[in-house]
């Protein structure tokens, strides 16, 4: 029997196990890593002395770097509550309690960031002044430390008091039971056990990404006047369905309630493009509600992150640690729109109310609602509260500190709020509500969520379910508002174009095109140039690693219909896609009418130059490239010259460049890459230095232009963090 057994278990994500030094190891811990486990059975339900638990990880292995191809690699908060919980292992009597900690193994810094990050999803903001320093008053805050407290059984305690940690470096380090563990490279490990050993690798392959547990296939959902599409009813370890999670459509824009793991490719099933969605109503900091944020950042424009001036704070602090960055390096990534607690506020119509609940961190409960012609029709969605036998539990008495009785009445005023459409959650246990205090609930109909298992008979008696896809219509439509935002894509795109002309390009036929259906052919004329409104198109280029996502206001095969050549690349569609298919002969004729024919072409091969590139392959409209290329200036330099960006980033269009740490050389670029990121990024160079090897041509970009663009600011993050950790390696 092999000492040492090697598990892949999906992309970015390997199991390694002793059994006779008694450790399990999970490598890699992107989100729903314990899902994945669940999956493969390598978490499984047992039973010792009469006590039902589950099996799995004992230790983690992180990777070096936090971001691998847009997304966290890094999030250990549900595998380690599986451990200390799940497994049982830090309950009190328990038979999988052997007083060994769980161990959290990986570079120092990323370490440290994972302990803090877990911290703060475990406890949000920690102390009475946190809490106040975010606005609570000084009654609200002494109640949440109060909650705070019972939920954590009395105490807060920091995650290091719970976990063993093991930090590695350049030499090799021993683990439980004689298992030696080598770090030979970025996220490259060697483990060994007497004369065997096995290597792990976690980087991801270019285009490579983290895979969700679930399989969602396609649908295709309206745009209608107001409406819920249902995105998630299960909880943070359901591995068959997405985390608790709505979508609200107000006057055909596109509102996330959550951004749980794998949002994207939730959005993508739904036929939902990144850069459709308006703004992100969150509730609060556990990864199951917050993980998929990253994902909102793969756009070209910052969308609205509408929260509690409370959650807001516990949030950043929690990204703040996972970035291991300042909390205000992140607050231009979203334009932040702060909400009041127990107030209407009015976005653009849509009006919403958040409600405070009790829960370990910062949550919001939120009302939605809008003026019908039968009056306000409202959508409550409260996720996460609990059950109020615990929250009576937690009232004070003569003989022990607790919550006040106006504390305690409000939320169960709150709680009991009549919506159209009411979704909860019933996860039960200590933290999670209970469907049964819903049984009298006078709402029209009421939603069950937050739970990995079905309902069952009592639960089905109380409220239904609400499964991937499905849409509650809370006020009918009457109107297209596909149309509507087909125009506002053409306004943008030519924004001195009379309205007239306009309605000559908004004539043409709106057309559905199905899941995996090409809609331009690279090699082949051009007989229609599409206006991508809604759903996500993939973009190919033969022969190039470099391929890219695009969703609402890209058009594609414009320039080569223009000027009847084949077109250069393939699109395909990679949800439901809705697109205006305007006839090439139209377009012609309205881009020379309009004399737009220079605005057009004259960019083209910066463009052209731009698509290509990893940098700006992804979701940049044209209205985004057209500015990007309008604002770069191209410089020249001779071998050997050293290139300091100052305020500017430099994308190579030919030659070849050296990065230098000291006088050692530890990555060569070529064309379509890019330097400069920490310019971009921090307003610093660091330690590294960039000497031509060759003539080199590049062209440059302004800092501030380049900061405005979310996808291309996530990117230069994670390209920074890899190569300080590359050149650490190579020193």
């Amino acid at each position: 029997m092999a000492r040492l057994r090697k598990i892949r278990v999906t992309a970015g994500v390997v199991w390694v196990e002793a059994p006779e030094a008694g450790l399990q190891i999970l490598c890699g811990c992107p989100a729903d890593a314990v899902k994945h486990l669940m999956r493969r059975g390598l978490i499984i339900e047992t039973e010792r002395d009469g006590i039902t638990f589950e099996t799995g990880p004992n230790a983690i292995l992180l990777s070096d770097v936090m971001l691998q191809n847009g997304t966290f690699c890094n999030l250990a908060e549900f595998p380690v509550l599986q451990m200390l919980y799940r497994q049982g292992t830090i309950l009190p009597g328990h038979p999988n309690n052997s007083g060994e900690r769980p161990i959290l193994i990986g570079l120092r810094e990323q370490v440290d960031s994972q302990l803090q990050y877990i911290y703060r999803g475990n406890y949000g903001l920690a102390t009475r002044d946190e809490l106040t320093d975010a606005g609570a008053s000084a009654e609200l805050a002494d109640d949440l430390m109060t909650v705070k407290q019972k939920f954590a059984f009395g105490h807060i305690r920091h995650p290091k008091e719970l976990l063993n940690t093991v930090f590695l470096g350049s030499e090799p380090v021993t683990l439980r039971g004689g298992v030696i563990l080598q770090r030979l490279g970025l996220n490259l490990f060697e483990f060994r056990l007497g004369d065997e050993q096995v290597r792990v690798d976690l980087n991801l392959l270019p285009g490579e990404s983290y895979e969700p547990s679930y399989t969602l296939g396609a649908h295709s959902v309206g745009r209608s006047y107001f409406s819920v599409i249902h995105s998630g009813d299960g909880d943070g370890w359901d591995p068959d369905r997405p985390s608790m999670a709505s979508i609200v459509v107000f006057q055909g824009r596109i509102y996330l309630v959550d951004a749980g793991p794998n949002v994207q490719h939730s959005l993508s099933a739904l036929g939902i493009g990144i850069n459709e969605v308006e703004g992100l109503f969150h509730t609060h900091c556990h990864d199951d509600h917050f993980a998929g944020l990253t994902s909102l950042l793969r756009g070209d424009r910052r969308i609205k992150y509408f929260a509690t001036p409370l959650v807001r704070a516990s949030v950043m602090k929690k990204m703040a640690a996972l970035l291991a960055t300042k909390e205000e390096n992140l607050a231009d990534c979203f334009d932040v729109r702060d909400l009041a607690f127990d107030a209407w506020n009015d976005i653009n119509g849509l009006e919403v109310m958040p409600l405070l609940s009790p829960h370990p961190v910062e949550t919001s409960l939120f009302l939605f609602r809008s003026l019908s012609e039968a009056g306000y029709r409202t959508y409550a969605h409260f996720a996460d509260i609990v059950s109020l036998d615990v929250l009576r539990q937690m009232l004070a008495s003569d003989d022990r500190p607790g919550i006040s009785q106006a504390f305690h009445d409000k939320v169960v005023t709150d709680y009991a709020t009549v919506a159209d459409v009411k979704k909860i959650d019933i996860g039960g246990g200590l933290i999670h509500g209970a469907a049964e205090d819903f049984r009298d609930d006078k709402s029209g109909k009421i939603l069950l969520a937050h739970t990995a298992r079905p309902l069952d008979v009592a639960e089905k008696e109380i409220g239904s379910g609400a499964p991937f896809g499905t849409v509650d219509v809370i006020i009918p439509g009457h109107q297209n508002f596909v149309w509507r935002n087909a125009l506002d894509s053409l306004r943008t795109y030519f924004p001195d174009t009379p309205y007239h002309e306009l309605l000559v390009l908004l004539n043409s036929p709106l057309v559905t095109v199905n899941p995996e259906t090409i809609l331009v052919h690279e090699g082949s004329l051009v007989e229609s140039v599409y206006l991508v409104i809604t759903g996500v198109v993939e973009m190919i280029v033969a022969g190039s690693p470099v391929n890219g996502q695009l969703s609402a206001g890209a058009m594609l095969g414009e320039v080569a219909g223009i000027e009847g050549t084949p077109a250069h690349k393939t699109y395909r569609a990679a949800s439901f896609v809705q697109a205006l298919k305007i006839s090439v002969l139209l377009y012609r004729e309205f881009i020379k009418r309009n004399n737009l024919l220079d605005n057009v072409t004259a960019l083209e091969d910066r463009r052209d130059f731009l698509r290509s590139t990893w940098l700006c392959a992804e979701s940049l409209t044209e209205t985004t490239l057209n500015r990007l290329a309008k604002d770069m200036s191209i410089l020249r330099f001779d071998a050997g010259d050293i290139v300091e960006p100052r305020g500017w980033l430099a994308m190579i269009k030919s030659g070849t460049a050296e990065i230098l740490v000291g006088d050692d050389v530890v990555e060569t670029l070529s064309a379509g890459e890019f330097f400069g990121e920490g310019e971009v990024v921090f307003g610093s160079l660091g330690l590294l230095h960039v000497r031509c090897r060759d003539p080199l041509e590049v062209l440059a970009a302004t800092a501030s232009v380049v900061r405005d663009v979310p996808v291309m600011r996530w990117k230069l993050i994670e390209c920074y963090e890899r190569r300080l950790h590359a050149c650490a390696i190579d020193r």
